[in-house]
């Protein structure tokens, strides 16, 4: 699939949320986020920022009674967009590997655009999956959200965080991580002739 194709707009109504989706793989960046849940909106606009997708995600859901369909149902989103936006996968360099800082914390993602869904997770402290980032959103909506995009998108992810004390920066390295890691393994590379696998399908 050639630079410009690799787009996907989806929507997904449930009794829990909604949300529609754009996205443009081979974008710079540039996102408009509203899902009603200011921490995940900061987050979803570094993944863009990071790995140069164009994203624009309008969510709803039943926030009142916890941000977790919300949080859930856009990884689902997202995850099933990027599938259908990476095509059979031509081309791409498949895997990403990235570290990366903030402040204190460190973060580290290695990306497979493997068709096989599996993640894991690892090296957040003790007590954080239930530190509310910014009044809404908990800890443990990280790893969650990582779940529903990788085995949504059949992604193979694993993702470690090194080090981390402030919570809000704990989550965002790992977004950040991902992000670079994902842009790497997304990137279309000339050398790459066909699918890079050597069953001839991924």
């Amino acid at each position: 699939m050639e630079p410009g194709q690799r787009t996907a707009h989806l929507q997904r109504e449930t009794s829990e949320s909604s949300v529609d989706l754009r996205l443009d793989l081979d974008g710079t960046g540039r996102s408009r986020i509203a899902t009603s849940v200011p921490f995940f909106d900061h987050m979803l606009t570094a993944f863009a920022k990071h790995s140069l997708t164009d994203l624009t995600v309008t969510a709803n859901g039943d926030i009142a009674i916890d941000v977790h369909h919300t949080v859930e149902d856009t990884g689902i989103v997202l995850g099933t967009a990027i599938r259908q936006a990476l095509g059979d996968k031509a081309g791409i360099a498949r895997f990403g590997d990235a570290t990366v800082p903030l402040d204190e914390a460190l973060a580290r993602a290695v990306v497979d655009i493997s068709g096989r869904p599996y993640l894991v997770h690892s090296g957040e402290p003790d007590g954080f999956e239930y530190h509310l980032i910014g009044g809404h959103f908990t800890g443990s909506m990280v790893r969650h959200f990582f779940e529903a995009v990788t085995m949504a998108a059949g992604l193979t992810v694993h993702l470690t965080l090194l080090a981390g004390r402030d919570p809000h920066h704990i989550a965002e390295a790992q977004f950040k991580a991902f992000a670079r890691a994902f842009r790497q393994a997304k990137e279309l590379d000339p050398r790459v002739s066909g699918i890079p696998s050597t069953k001839g399908a991924l």
